[in-house]
């Protein structure tokens, strides 16, 4: 699939803000099924940018604002090719052993509400893989989508026992029921395409890679249920969001702000009229 993605991130300061950092991990990374035409950051002001690749390989631009500025808008824009693997992931031009992904985070700690998923994961008789799906299609069944909620320092054992959420704490309960049952699994960041016409969201998706033996890197998105395939674009990876999260920094002045965010991901033109005629 060929796709089209937009995203812009607008800050609205109450007054100016004298210095503004920011760590971005807006870019993806070409892999086997993911195939990156272009991409490019565009600042509306005076501002610095400076690539490089983190621990878990992910592409990081730090952003410097040195003067003052009454907002800050960032658009993200590019253009990728995607192939459905079925969740597999290969091809990544950096990876770690998956023992560092073994470990529990503050956000992805196991307890009483997630000892089931957990217990019935790492319940033999049947493949590692038939046993992810489960999972996933469990948490799609048993939880429920709220955007109102849960905020981003919800840990997954608080947002399985409250019962709801957004992709984040799908995402964290399913790794934490992952590595409680002994399998390493990782967080993940990027974007999706809705086929039901939604193509412009208030946020980016995040789902979650998991260990298989004799297979690789897996990935599952328990908020809809399935691994993700060619409607998904793969920006970065961690332990939990806080390694992964798409803009995260800090600033000097500017009182109180109001966030604006919005994304766009759709298919390009011409991918969408052939697959019309035929």
């Amino acid at each position: 699939m060929r796709l089209h993605v937009h995203h812009s991130t607008t800050y609205s300061y109450a007054e100016p803000a004298r210095r503004v950092i920011q760590l971005l991990r807006v870019t993806p990374s070409s892999f086997v099924g993911q195939s990156v035409f272009d991409w490019r950051i565009d600042v509306d002001c005076d501002a610095k940018l400076r690539e490089r690749r983190d621990g878990y390989g992910n592409v990081i631009h730090m952003l410097y604002v040195d003067s003052p500025t009454p907002s800050l808008s960032i658009t993200i824009a590019g253009r990728v090719l995607t192939e459905d693997r079925a969740g597999v992931v290969q091809g990544l031009p950096h990876e770690l052993p998956p023992a560092v992904f073994a470990r529990a985070t503050e956000l992805t700690a196991a307890g009483r509400a997630i000892a089931p998923f957990a217990a019935d994961l790492a319940r033999p008789g049947r493949p590692a893989l038939d046993r992810l799906h489960a999972l996933a299609q469990r948490l799609h069944d048993d939880l429920r989508f709220d955007t109102e909620a849960t905020a981003v320092e919800t840990t997954a054992e608080q947002a399985c026992a409250a019962g709801h959420g957004v992709c984040q704490d799908y995402a964290h309960i399913f790794i934490a029921a992952c590595r409680e049952a002994g399998m390493p699994a990782r967080y993940v960041s990027g974007q999706l395409f809705r086929r039901d016409g939604a193509h412009i969201q208030e946020a980016a998706h995040a789902w979650a890679e998991a260990w298989v033996e004799d297979l690789g890197w897996v990935a599952f998105d328990p908020l809809n249920g399935i691994s993700t395939d060619d409607a998904y674009i793969r920006v970065a990876c961690g332990l939990d969001y806080r390694d992964a999260a798409p803009i995260v920094g800090a600033r000097s002045g500017g009182g109180s702000e109001e966030l604006t965010v919005q994304v766009r991901v759709s298919e390009l033109a011409g991918q969408a009229q052939a697959q019309s005629q035929s």
